[in-house]
């Protein structure tokens, strides 16, 4: 059965690396995509996504925000795929502390081109653990 993937992020860019990396494997499917946390939480209302692929830093409402918001209404699962969540930086803990399945620190920036490159894999991989899928 395929698994529902919401993506969030404030720059369109990155979501559509992003979707093209969920996009490779079949057993996921990008259901729809979010600009900040506010939108995201309206996405998740209404699409029931499996997984959020979550970035931290965003306007209006930022990831961590989401994260506390999104308890209260659903039971998806969070990985997040941040520039300023490297290991062991506050925001990482934070959002593990909140539930996060995983903290992917993206390559080089808030705009990581590179990110299919050097990341990939590790976005599928996370991905599928969090719904639930063999590796």
């Amino acid at each position: 059965m395929t698994k529902k993937i919401l993506v969030v992020d404030d720059s369109f860019v990155m979501r559509t690396l992003i979707k093209d990396i969920i996009s490779s494997d079949p057993d996921l499917q990008v259901v729809g995509e979010a600009a900040n946390g506010a939108d995201a939480l309206e996405k998740v209302r209404l699409l029931s996504p499996d997984v959020l692929l979550l970035d931290i830093e965003m306007p209006g409402m930022d990831g961590i925000e989401c994260m506390k918001r999104l308890k209260l209404i659903s039971p998806c699962k969070i990985v997040i795929v941040s520039s300023v969540a490297q290991v062991g930086s506050p925001q990482a803990i934070e959002a593990r502390r909140l539930g996060a399945v995983d903290v992917i620190s993206k390559p080089s920036g808030a705009l990581s081109l590179d990110l299919k490159a050097k990341k990939g894999s590790d976005i599928v991989t996370v991905s599928r653990r969090a719904a639930g899928l063999p590796e």
